[in-house]
């Protein structure tokens, strides 16, 4: 079977576009090629992206828009229009849309991949073109997938009761977690870390683009409640509406208790390192940076809310992030507990073992045989 991956939002620039559902795209299609080897994968991808090709498996094949994708209004054009004759001289079996959306006309089955409803539940966080367009979209597709991959049941639960679809139609299929995230080997690295950030022996850290859903507010609004001589240190990119985070900081007198790092490409160190993991985000599809702490050994204290329960299991504290004192009384609590700390490091580590992009790669693959099959018994009739 030969199965298109529309992978123009596989992004290698350092910046809050490689988060998320690039890192998604990009462990995908190293892993799919062994998950799936009798399969055919055909990339289609800018330019830009195709230039790390070979930092994917060389079984993948590539097909390379020549227009610049990396615009999202290009990138929607070229999905719409310029897909659909594309894959048909390609002669592809099978289309996976990984964020979403998917070319309306192609004639072929589709399978795409829900992260997450945001658009849906915080809709005043999106530009009101791109909403509008999130909610169109993203219905006709989900409506008119052979196969729709959920990342968590919690997803799958939104999707269910925000679209008409059936439920068989519906797979959850969790994301992974990559060999890299693994517990500190190295004490070296972890001392150039902090040298270089000017870090002292004992931090909390939080990861995640800066973004009013991450709930880094009330998460400020915490810490500024926790006493304790360790900084929080918030590593990520600005996203949407962020200036208010920076202007929470001067309003509660805490700057010099807060570190910003911005953008870090290689987090693993920065997990490493922490005494505490803290992400109370107030909505997720997944949660990855939960399961990334607990794989490099890390104390978690995470949201009760949405996929985040259903992700860390009982391996991390979790409390409503909208109750200030109960986040910070969860934070102040493992600072404080080194046993309490050394428990949920073995229960984290044992409950990440169970996520790998390998096992996501395979269950992928079992959606497109299954969709495929869908495909040819409506030929049939």
């Amino acid at each position: 079977m030969r199965i298109a991956m529309l992978a123009h939002l596989l992004n290698f620039q350092p910046g809050f576009r490689q988060a998320g559902v690039s890192r998604y795209i990009e462990h995908l299609l190293a892993a799919l090629p062994a998950a799936a080897p009798e399969d055919e994968i055909v990339v289609f991808a800018g330019r830009e992206t195709s230039e790390r090709a070979d930092a994917l498996d060389p079984a993948l094949r590539w097909s390379v828009s020549r227009l610049p994708t990396t615009r999202p209004e290009i990138r929607i054009l070229w999905e719409q229009l310029a897909a659909p004759p594309r894959l048909a001289r390609e002669r592809i079996d099978l289309v996976h849309a990984p964020v979403n959306v998917a070319p309306l006309l192609a004639a072929r089955s589709t399978v795409v991949t829900v992260h997450d409803l945001a658009f849906l539940r915080y809709p005043e966080q999106y530009p009101g073109a791109k909403q509008r367009y999130l909610r169109w979209m993203t219905r006709r597709t989900v409506e008119h997938a052979a196969r729709v991959i959920a990342v968590s049941e919690h997803t799958r639960r939104d999707i269910l009761s925000s679209y008409h679809v059936a439920p068989e139609r519906v797979v959850v299929v969790p994301n992974g977690v990559g060999p890299e995230f693994r517990p500190a080997g190295d004490s070296d690295e972890t001392q150039a870390l902090r040298a270089a950030h000017g870090l002292p022996p004992e931090f909390v850290l939080f990861v995640g683009t800066l973004q009013p859903r991450k709930n880094l507010i009330g998460l400020l609004r915490a810490w500024a409640r926790v006493e304790s001589d360790a900084p929080l240190v918030i590593v990520g990119a600005p996203g949407w509406q962020y200036q208010p985070i920076f202007d929470e900081v001067r309003a509660l007198g805490i700057g010099e208790r807060v570190i910003f790092t911005g953008y870090a490409g290689d987090l693993a160190p920065w997990y490493r390192a922490a005494t505490v993991f803290v992400y109370p985000s107030l909505y997720e599809g997944f949660g990855l940076p939960v399961i990334e702490a607990m794989a490099c050994g890390t104390p978690v204290v995470t949201s009760n809310l949405s996929a985040l329960p259903e992700v860390a299991g009982d391996a991390a504290l979790t409390v409503d992030p909208e109750d200030r004192d109960a986040l910070a009384g969860a934070i102040a609590r493992l600072l404080g507990d080194a046993e309490l700390r050394a428990s949920l490091r073995e229960r984290g580590l044992a409950r990440a073992g169970h996520f790998s992009w390998e096992r996501t790669a395979r269950e992928t693959a079992a959606v497109y045989h299954a969709a495929a099959g869908v495909r040819q018994a409506a030929l049939a009739h």
